[in-house]
């Protein structure tokens, strides 16, 4: 159980994580425009807006909502032409949380979820606003910093449990309860699809088993108020893959390349043939982690949102006997989707590891 100090290691990968969350509010594909008019007409006839009320529960953000009117402002971090500039978000909404504009080094203000400079005019000053990067702490990053704050406190607690009453003694407490999931990612994942040099991977793939299972549960609404969509971000999943890609490629073995870029046993001709559809391959399987986990994780969170949407649609209590019960029996699935998602991610980047690093079999020459 030396593994669980071990992971501790890993959590350097969570560090690209967070530039990459940083610096991706342009790339954030939970933040779905929302045109302004469409917007001020439902509000005008008092109409419910369900894409609105979806949208907002599931995009990232740079305050933290809570509920009601009781938000979380984080820090707002802009690099422009002028340097660095730091504020709350809180100076981006006013009393009435409606966008507001703050004036600093430029006058911004919040459009479509995202940070705009502002002309003399009022006007968005389009030049301006394209040399703009915004690296702030969104609720996203916030999210995943907590979620590395539980991973550390979990590990380093289990990690001295182990220490002082060794691994042989029966586990006790927190230990009880994070053993069996260890040992399943070593034993039906690591194991299974690695090989005899797992053991070299453990850390990477707990993890990134357990950062992933920890965003899911997060990301729950039910069960979390103003909860996260992290792993509904395609930037955070898009992280995952990366590291997966980088991991699998520094590891491939001559074996590996050479069945990529020279398949042995075949026709020269057919070699040219399949050298393209593998190399496509190598970025192709990255591409497919990224987007499953992206996509059924916001696909959940879009159907119960969807269901509860019903209630203030049809205005009846009849809607509520209807919706209730199936948005709890669908927030259950979520609770298993949340744990297979993180077992499929992992147990597919373990396949593409064992893969890359597998041992030439020695072929029986043929003259």
């Amino acid at each position: 159980m030396g593994m669980a100090s071990k992971s501790i290691k890993s959590l350097l990968v969570v560090t690209f994580s967070f530039f990459i969350l940083l610096f991706s509010n342009h790339i954030h594909a939970s933040e779905h425009p929302q045109p302004e008019q469409a917007n001020t007409e439902g509000h005008a006839k008092g109409d419910f807006n369900v894409t609105e009320t979806i949208l907002e529960h599931i995009k990232d953000d740079h305050s933290w909502h809570l509920g009601g009117h009781l938000s979380l402002p984080l820090p707002v971090i802009l690099y422009t032409e002028k340097g660095l500039e730091v504020f709350s978000s809180a100076h981006l909404v006013d009393e009435h949380h409606a966008p507001a504009v703050y004036a600093g080094n430029f006058n911004y203000k919040l459009v479509e979820g995202k940070i705009k400079i502002l002309g003399e005019d009022g006007s968005i000053n389009t030049l301006a606003s394209a040399k703009l990067w915004d690296i702030s702490i969104t609720k996203n990053v916030a999210a995943l910093f907590l979620t590395v704050f539980i991973l550390l406190l979990v590990f380093l607690k289990v990690a001295v449990a182990y220490k002082n009453t060794g691994v042989k003694n029966a586990p006790k407490g927190l230990q009880s309860f994070m053993e069996p999931i260890i040992l399943f990612v070593r034993d039906e994942i690591a194991k299974t699809n690695i090989g005899h040099k797992y053991e070299r991977y453990m850390p990477f793939l707990l993890t990134i088993f357990f950062l992933i299972l920890i965003n899911n549960f997060l990301g729950l609404v039910p069960f979390f108020p103003g909860g996260a969509n992290v792993s509904g971000n395609i930037a955070f999943t898009m992280t995952l893959a990366v590291c997966v890609f980088v991991v699998v490629n520094l590891s491939a073995n001559k074996n590996y390349w050479q069945h990529i870029f020279w398949m042995p046993g075949m026709h020269w001709s057919m070699k040219l043939f399949l050298a393209p559809i593998e190399l496509i391959g190598v970025f192709t399987k990255p591409i497919s982690l990224m987007i499953r986990l992206f996509a059924n994780i916001t696909a959940g969170h879009i159907l119960v949102l969807s269901l509860i949407c019903l209630i203030f649609i049809f205005k009846t209590v009849v809607a509520s006997a209807i919706a209730v019960p199936f948005a709890v029996f669908i927030g259950l699935i979520e609770l298993l989707v949340a744990f297979l998602q993180a077992y499929i991610f992992t147990m597919l980047s373990a396949m593409y590891i064992g893969m890359a690093i597998e041992e030439h079999h020695h072929e029986t020459a043929h003259h």
